[in-house]
């Protein structure tokens, strides 16, 4: 098709209405700039491997979770709603006030009260609940997932493949099938594991998060602080 051509064509998709739904056919996962909170599919429990978030980010990482005395491995970055293609985002403007002791007792497991609060004003606000029944929910999936005992701590970097990463999780996880998990790297680092739950946090299929997976040969997982 000529050049002139092809943007008459894409103006008249554009006046027609047509162009958004060519894209949403065809495209890659749209995030909608608000959902309706507690309309969703399914959740996205995402894993960040820490090593590689405090080697990546250096002097700007967060010093609560990076400091030489703090050695995390696999942490919560977010439990995330999710529809089939794409997910609500910012649901509620303002975020309802996270507690104190609910902002507190998270930090065990998301080691920054910025994560946090970034989490329950992005995701959190469209699960519909409040923010105490929110992270008490998040808590419950973190327990509902056990990290592979060579993954809860690293002395030394360790070279590793996406298969190999994602087929301990199996392993370690009667039931999780290899569509209801995600390995995600960055930079040929391990950054996070995604693994895809129902409301009921039983394990469940995703297919737009596994079609998003690392497809590097191999990956360096960075050792835990201290190690």
């Amino acid at each position: 098709m000529a050049r002139g051509g092809h943007f008459r064509l894409v103006a008249y998709l554009r006046a027609t209405g047509l162009l958004v739904a060519c894209l949403l056919a065809g495209g890659p996962a749209f995030a909608q700039t608000r959902g309706e909170p507690g309309r969703f599919d399914h959740y996205v429990l995402s894993l960040s491997w820490s090593p590689t978030y405090c080697e990546m980010r250096g002097d700007k990482a967060e010093p609560a979770q990076c400091a030489r005395t703090r050695p995390f491995a696999f942490v919560v970055h977010g439990l995330w709603p999710q529809y089939e293609r794409g997910w609500p985002e910012s649901c509620q403007s303002p975020a309802p006030f996270v507690p104190e002791p609910v902002l507190r007792g998270m930090l065990d497991i998301m080691p920054s009260r910025a994560l946090v609060l970034h989490e329950w004003r992005k995701h959190g606000t469209c699960a519909g609940v409040d923010p105490t029944a929110y992270f008490a929910t998040v808590r419950e999936a973190y327990a509902k997932v056990t990290i592979p005992e060579p993954f809860r701590r690293l002395d030394a970097y360790r070279t590793v493949s996406p298969d190999e990463v994602e087929g301990a999780f199996r392993a370690a996880n009667p039931g999780l099938a290899a569509d209801m998990i995600a390995v995600q790297c960055h930079s040929r680092r391990l950054t996070e594991v995604r693994i895809c739950l129902t409301a009921q946090l039983d394990f469940t299929p995703c297919a737009e998060v596994d079609r998003q997976a690392c497809r590097t040969a191999r990956m360096v997982m960075p050792p835990t602080r201290g190690g």
